[in-house]
C-alpha cells in the first residue's frame, strides 16, 4: 500500500526573483497589504506603497526597510474614498510603466457612511475605487511586458445576494450584506477585466483572491475604531481565536501576483473548508466567474459613476471567457 505524499506547502520563499518588477500596493500600511509589500521588496521587487494616511504610511515604509534592508521602497498617497485623489495618484505616476497592480485596500463591516463623491462607503471604496484606480493606471500597465492586476476578494462573497438596484444602499443598508456584496462586485470586476483584456488581445492578467480568515485592522481600525470598547474587545478577541497570522492570509496574493504562468481570470483561495484558511489554490467553480452577464453590467454602472473609461473594448464577443 502506498501513502500519499502530502502537497508541500507554498511560501514566500517559493516565490521566483522579482528584480526589474515594478509593483504597486493599495492599503499597504498594514495587514495583507504590509505583507505582500514586504515579500515583493524581500525578492527583489520596487514597491508602491499607496496610503491614505501618511503617518502610517511612512511607519510602514520604515518598518519594512528594517525588515529587508535594501528594500526598493516609496510612498504614494491614495484614498480610494476619494475619486479626486485616484486621479491624482495616476496622474502624478512618474515611472514608465508597471508591471503590477495589487488592488489590496478596502474597508469591512463598517458603520454607514459615504465617500467624498456621494457613494456608500463599502462599495465605494471596495469597488467603486479599485474600478477608478485600475483604468486610470491602465496606460502603465500596457507599458509593461506582463502586466498583472490582483484584486482582494473575499471569501465571503459567497454568501451575497448581489442586488443591482441597491448597490449604493439606495434602500435600506446591512452592513454585513453590503461588505459581501461590494467583494462579490471585486470579483465580477477582475472576470469582466480579464474578458476585455483577452478579447483586446493584449497581455495583460486579471485575477482575483481570497485570503481566508486573517487577522489584520480592517474590522477594528478606521471607521470601525469608533464602534466602542466592548465592540473592540470582542473583536480583538475573536480575532485571536478564530482567525490565522496576516503572513498566511497574504499568501493568497503573493502566489497569484508571482507565480509563473498563471493564467489571468483565475480566482486564488485557500484550500480548506469554506476556504477559511489552507494553501494556495485556484477555484473555478464560483458562480460569479461564469457570470459574465451582471459582470457586464456592473462594469458599465461603474463606468457611468466613477466617470473612467477604460481603453479596452466596451462589449467582449459572448463567446470570450
Amino acid at each position: 500500500m502506498t501513502r500519499e505524499v502530502p502537497r508541500p506547502s507554498w511560501t514566500p520563499d517559493s516565490i521566483p526573483d522579482q528584480s526589474g518588477r515594478l509593483a504597486v500596493v493599495t492599503g499597504a500600511n498594514s495587514g495583507i497589504g504590509y505583507v505582500t509589500a514586504r515579500e515583493l521588496a524581500r525578492r527583489g521587487a520596487h514597491v508602491v506603497l499607496a496610503c491614505r494616511s501618511h503617518e502610517r504610511g511612512r511607519n510602514a515604509v520604515a518598518r519594512l526597510r528594517t525588515e529587508v534592508p535594501g528594500a526598493r521602497t516609496e510612498l504614494r498617497m491614495l484614498d480610494l474614498a476619494d475619486l479626486k485623489s485616484i486621479r491624482d495618484f495616476a496622474e502624478r505616476w512618474s515611472h514608465d510603466r508597471l508591471d503590477l497592480l495589487v488592488n489590496n485596500a478596502g474597508v469591512a463591516m463598517v458603520p454607514f457612511s459615504r465617500t467624498a463623491d456621494g457613494f456608500e462607503s463599502q462599495f465605494g471604496i471596495n469597488h467603486l475605487g479599485t474600478f477608478a484606480l485600475t483604468g486610470l493606471l491602465m496606460p502603465h500597465l500596457l507599458a509593461a511586458p506582463d502586466p498583472r492586476v490582483v484584486t482582494v476578494s473575499s471569501e465571503g462573497q459567497r454568501f451575497a445576494r448581489f442586488d443591482m438596484t441597491n448597490l449604493n444602499a439606495e434602500r435600506r443598508y446591512r452592513t454585513a450584506f453590503a461588505y459581501v456584496q461590494s467583494k462579490r462586485a471585486n470579483l465580477y470586476f477582475a472576470m469582466e477585466l480579464q474578458r476585455r483584456a483577452e478579447a483586446a488581445g493584449l497581455r495583460l492578467r486579471s485575477m482575483a483572491v481570497a485570503p481566508g480568515l486573517t487577522r489584520s485592522n480592517v474590522l477594528t481600525g478606521g471607521a470601525n475604531g469608533t464602534r466602542g470598547r466592548v465592540y473592540g474587545t470582542l473583536t480583538r478577541l475573536l480575532l485571536r481565536i478564530a482567525f490565522r497570522p496576516t503572513p498566511a492570509g497574504a499568501k493568497s496574493s503573493l502566489y497569484a501576483s508571482t507565480v509563473p504562468g498563471l493564467p489571468g481570470g483565475s480566482y486564488v483561495v485557500p484550500d480548506g473548508p469554506f476556504q477559511l484558511r489552507g494553501e494556495p489554490v485556484l477555484r473555478g467553480r464560483e458562480r460569479a466567474i461564469q457570470d459574465s452577464a451582471t459582470a457586464r453590467r456592473l462594469w458599465l454602472l461603474s463606468e457611468q459613476l466613477t466617470g473612467v473609461r477604460y481603453a479596452l473594448p466596451s462589449e467582449p464577443p459572448s463567446g470570450a471567457r
